[in-house]
């Protein structure tokens, strides 16, 4: 980009648009950032939520419901179900046998114990886990695996399926695959329904779940004995449910997650032991598949000798008994087929999409006969499922920590409005007394300067207004390079108003800092007044503004900056913000003596202050905040004056309130940044660095930065937890607010109505103002850097009375 002078010659750009391109050009990556950064935030708290089945959840479970269309050899058989070849097949345990099966695990307190347990009595178990549990507890499931116990599938959210869709159905399966993949390197044929109990209490809607996990190669788990002991009955009763009648064989039911099990972990080691004394053997699920499996292939094969000795001669008895022999065997057994199915020999369809290794397990091959519903997770399912478990740790680690952040930002926040309230009180009192006085009245002719770049809208309304001052002022419009004839306008407003104290001085383009050093220099009285070239002064702002320099300690003062085009929303909104926010603050820092900015639309200066300090530098964009600090450093009192009022135009559009924001926020981080030593500085110097410094950083940064979890808290609640109590404790916090605004409006004697806009403001204004912080912390991060802005002006803020 080049710039052509007012005689037609063209020039290489300035240092200043050149640094302008670049800092357009990196702006929007970093917007993008933020709002990523947001996004994550949100994704983690949903994935959170989801686990904890807050997000999603279904807490329905149907009961009563009509059997007519199961299949009585179904609703009559065992507790293993297989649809091997599309017909569904049932599978007893045998006598002396027990598969000691476990639901809703793991659980980080229980199931370890179960485990311990387990392995001191050597005995198997099953488990059927709840894939959220399994993500987010995923060394107990590693364990279990490598421990010799068997796993199932007890869906991902622990909902009752037969009120879920198909592809509701497909993710709880699928999901908890890639969670057992994650943990343990492995997926399962065996699964188990949630709120499931015998055969007999299947139903119509439940049924077609089972048939369609049928076909992709699922066996469904059910029992024949429960324990009963999630009811916590005592030991002695869950060991007596637990136990099969007439020497049995049972799939038993026992929980190891899902609510207080100290009587389950009592009454196991009791159990196991008496059932050892009864001769009985505990299996798990595929360990009762395998010994039908092989009973039934001795039976066939028996049944095929008898026949063929009886086609040999040897004895019709013989033939008669074969035959008998090998019915019996099948109805035994209650059909191979499905044995077969679970124990292997479905090939490469293995549920979860990874490829089988358990066809090799009814032989004992590379995985354990007692774990043959295993399959090795290989390909992409491994590796989705190790990311699963990788996203789950970081939501497992994060919403704790955001929580006990927003518990300090809750704290922080409230104790703000505490200490702004109180201290403003105290300040008000204090500076409204009648005998209070800075000291004699100051009357001494002051320097204005106004320093402008393209203020052709505004500056005729700053000179009209500076033009009724009530106290002797020269006026010192600083022109930083205008190409629209800021300058002319100066003359001619000044002109027109029969002014002869306004001087215009014309620069090159240097910046804000720049315009105001040189006003500086061409001052001609020892105190200064600086505002911007939108502003406009109420006729006694200035006389007002300098009564604080009758004390010689004080070098500089704070002027009440007030939003003239407050009729339009974003202008409510902001007129909001400076009564309650900037102002409240100011009477709070000024009683601390740490006031940490001086606005730049309404400030004075002891000239010889300001030039002891190195001027208004370039280090930062917040050139306000950083010769605030500078002047505390150097050992001077910075005060708020209330009663010194001036009227800004504040910006119109989002684009431009963004632009603003962004640039104050992130100068503000420069310029703590920048006198980071003055937390190390001693004496009246140094406090400043031992009050201001924490409480800014604590109150405008890490605060503000935070802040956000409050609203996303509040939403994700009133989502999916109780939107009641989520909307009363977010209706507290507002009432809260409101209150602390309407007394800042009280003491700076504002209209209430515009307090009416207040919700809105919460609800969409704060949000942006979030963003920018973040925006402006990403920028400080990555070592960003911007220069001064211009905003775009439009002159609709008049006289101070036609602010008002």
């Amino acid at each position: 980009m080049t710039t052509t002078t007012s005689r037609g010659r063209r020039r290489a750009p300035t240092r200043m648009s050149r640094a302008a391109g670049r800092a357009a050009a990196l702006q929007k990556p970093r917007v993008i950032l933020a709002l990523l950064l947001l996004l994550a935030l949100t994704s983690v708290m949903l994935l959170d939520g989801y686990l904890r089945a807050e997000v999603g959840g279904d807490q329905r479970v149907r009961t009563g419901a009509g059997a007519d269309k199961v299949p009585d050899t179904v609703l009559d058989g065992g507790p293993i179900l297989t649809f091997q070849g599309g017909r569904a097949t049932t599978v007893s345990v045998p006598d002396k046998t027990i598969a000691l099966t476990f639901d809703d695990g793991p659980n980080p307190t229980w199931t370890p114990q179960v485990l311990d347990i387990l392995e001191e009595y050597d005995v198997p178990g099953t488990f059927f886990l709840v894939g959220s549990m399994v993500s987010r507890y995923p060394g107990i499931v590693k364990d279990m695996v490598e421990a010799g116990n068997e796993v199932g599938i007890h869906t991902f959210t622990h909902v009752d399926l037969s009120y879920q869709s198909d592809a509701r159905v497909a993710r709880e399966m699928q999901q908890t695959q890639l969670a057992l993949a994650g943990a343990a390197g492995i997926t399962t044929t065996l699964f188990r329904a949630p709120y499931s109990s015998e055969t007999d209490a299947i139903d119509n809607y439940s049924w077609p779940v089972y048939e369609k996990l049928g076909e992709d190669g699922y066996t469904s788990v059910f029992v024949d004995t429960d324990s009963d002991d999630w009811k916590k009955p005592g030991v002695s009763k869950i060991i007596k449910w637990a136990t099969p009648e007439d020497g049995k064989g049972a799939s038993v039911l026992f929980h190891d997650a899902g609510g207080e099990r100290s009587q389950t972990i009592k009454a196991l080691p009791a159990y196991i032991r008496k059932m050892k004394a009864a001769g009985y053997t505990f299996t798990t699920i595929s360990g009762v598949m395998q010994e039908q499996n092989a009973a039934a292939r001795q039976s066939s094969g028996t049944g095929r000798q008898q026949a063929a000795d009886a086609a040999a001669g040897t004895g019709t008895g013989t033939a008669g008994t074969g035959t008998g022999t090998a019915a019996t065997g099948t109805a035994g057994t209650e059909g191979t087929a499905g044995i077969q199915g679970a124990t292997g020999a479905q090939g490469g369809a293995v549920p979860g999409g990874t490829g089988g290794t358990g066809g090799t397990g009814g032989t004992g091959g590379t995985i354990n006969r007692l774990q043959a519903a295993h399959r090795e997770a290989t390909g992409v399912t491994l590796y989705e499922g190790k990311a699963l478990i990788a996203a789950v740790t970081l939501a497992e680690w994060t919403v704790p920590t955001l929580s006990v952040g927003l518990m300090i930002v809750g704290v922080a926040v409230m104790g703000r409005f505490g200490m702004m309230l109180v201290l403003a009180r105290r300040h008000h009192r204090k500076r409204n007394r009648r005998r209070f006085s800075w000291g004699p009245t100051v009357t001494r002719p002051v320097s204005v300067i106004v320093p402008a770049y393209n203020e052709k809208e505004c500056i005729a309304n700053t000179l009209k207004s500076l033009a009724q001052s009530t106290h002797p002022i020269e006026i010192i419009v600083v022109d930083d390079g205008s190409t629209d004839h800021t300058s002319e306008i100066s003359r001619e407003a000044a002109t027109a108003l029969g002014m002869t104290n306004v001087r215009v001085v014309r620069q090159e383009n240097a910046g804000k800092p720049a315009a105001l050093n040189n006003g500086v220099r061409s001052a001609s009285y020892d105190l200064v007044v600086m505002m911007d070239g939108d502003t406009v002064f109420e006729p006694d702002a200035v006389h007002q503004l300098v009564q604080p320099f009758a004390d010689p300690n004080v070098g500089a003062v704070a002027g009440n900056a007030k939003v003239g085009n407050r009729d339009t929303v974003i202008g409510a909104w902001q007129h909001i913000e400076y009564v309650m926010g900037f102002n409240l603050d100011r009477r709070m820092y000024d009683l601390l003596r740490c006031m940490p900015t001086i606005p730049g639309a309404i400030g004075a200066f002891r000239r010889d202050a300001v030039l002891e300090v190195g001027g208004m530098s370039e280090d930062t964009l917040a050139e306000d905040t950083d010769i605030t600090i500078a002047m505390h450093r150097a050992g001077w009192q910075v005060v708020y004056q209330e009663h010194a009022k001036a009227w800004t135009e504040a910006p119109g559009s989002l684009k431009q309130l963004w632009s603003q924001r962004y640039r104050w926020s992130y100068g503000t981080m420069q310029a703590l940044w920048k006198h980071r030593k003055s937390l190390t500085d001693k004496g009246p110097s140094g406090r400043f660095g031992r009050v201001g410094m924490p409480l800014v950083v604590l109150f405008q940064i890490v605060t503000p930065v935070f802040a956000p979890l409050i609203d996303v808290f509040t939403v994700y609640s009133m989502i999916f937890v109780d939107f009641q109590a989520a909307l009363l404790a977010w209706l507290a916090v507002l009432g809260v607010q409101l209150g602390c605004a309407a007394y800042a409006f009280r003491l700076d004697r504002e209209k209430y109505r515009y307090l009416l806009m207040m919700p809105l403001q919460q609800l969409a204004y704060r949000q942006m103002m979030y963003l920018v912080l973040i925006h402006s912390c990403i920028t400080a991060l990555t070592g960003g850097r911007l220069r001064w802005q211009k905003l775009k002006r439009t002159g609709e803020v008049g006289t101070p009375a036609g602010a008002s």
